[in-house]
């Protein structure tokens, strides 16, 4: 009985949401230490954010 509630319950917690966050924090974060470069550095932010954010709307 336990087994299927475990099942269901790990269902939830790996929904979509979860597995982009994982994916798109590191981006950001390493996109926020890239925008301190001077002249490319936040041209390389602008497109590592928008990437993540392309990447949080993918339907998982």
């Amino acid at each position: 009985m336990i087994k299927p509630i475990m099942i269901v319950l790990m269902a939830f917690m790996l929904n979509g949401c979860v597995l982009t966050k994982v994916v798109t924090v590191p981006m950001r974060v390493g996109g926020a230490v890239v925008s301190v470069i001077p002249v490319v550095g936040n041209a390389a932010d602008a497109a590592i954010d928008t990437t993540a954010d392309v990447i949080d709307l993918v339907p998982l």
